[in-house]
């Protein structure tokens, strides 16, 4: 039997790779988007060659209560991959608070929220997973990112305290933690920043999109069905 996944940020890199990798394996597919409806236009043409089921839905999760137009269009659902994020640069003394308030929504709030509403379709599985796209800086931190650090540290506690509480319900909830992802999120960058960075990484390159989409593919098999509560570590041996 198919399966049917949220994938919010569908219309991001690596939503779009985590998209066309869990179609490639069967899933049924609810695929949020914010802004980019042509991105999901292209995702949605791109994925008719799978033979499933992909339904679009647009929401701004940046604000308070963008998370009830998904769960309105949201039926059967065996699994949740938190996808949807933005990135800040920028000194904490400089932070706007509108800025603030829209990093803690879409980060933290949202996932929360959207999490608790959609659990009653988990529960009636009686088996489901939840992943979240954290980050590298939510385990380490970094200097100028410290909002973004924040947002994804508590992503990475979200995960390990809704993983206990859950695990007995059969659902399993884990995290992927992503270093430095060839993405738009990344545009901002010089190539001789870009360079700098890969010279930091012991696996001297960064990550494509379908590294993360292979990694939220394997926590959701069942080859890791006795693993729950865990950050997984996606970024080339930069922080270990």
């Amino acid at each position: 039997m198919r399966k049917y996944v949220l994938i919010t940020g569908a219309s991001g890199g690596i939503g779009e790779a985590i998209a066309v990798k869990l179609a490639e394996e069967g899933c049924h597919l609810y695929l949020h988007y914010h802004e980019n409806k042509k991105a999901i236009e292209n995702l949605l043409e791109r994925l008719k060659a799978f033979g499933g089921e992909y339904i679009p839905i647009q929401a701004d999760l940046s604000t308070k209560n963008g998370y009830k137009k998904v769960t309105k269009n949201i039926f059967s659902l065996d699994a949740i991959i938190h996808n949807s994020g933005i990135s800040h640069y920028g000194l904490l003394y400089d932070l706007e608070d509108g800025m603030a308030e829209k990093l803690i929504n879409l980060h933290v709030t949202t996932p929360l929220l959207l999490t608790r509403e959609l659990l009653p379709k988990l529960l009636s599985k009686g088996s489901g997973g939840i992943i979240v796209i954290s980050s590298i800086w939510g385990q380490t931190g970094a200097a100028c990112e410290v909002a973004y650090s924040t947002v994804k540290g508590a992503q990475i506690s979200f995960v390990k305290a809704l993983s206990k509480e859950l695990a007995y319900n059969g659902i399993r909830v884990n995290a992927v933690a992503p270093g430095a992802v060839q993405t738009a999120m990344l545009e901002g960058f010089t190539f001789e920043e870009l360079e700098g960075i890969k010279n930091e990484i012991p696996m001297g390159r960064l990550a494509s999109p379908e590294n993360i989409a292979d990694s939220v593919s394997f926590l959701l098999s069942d080859k890791s069905s006795y693993i729950t509560g865990q950050i997984l570590a996606v970024n080339g041996g930069w922080y270990t």
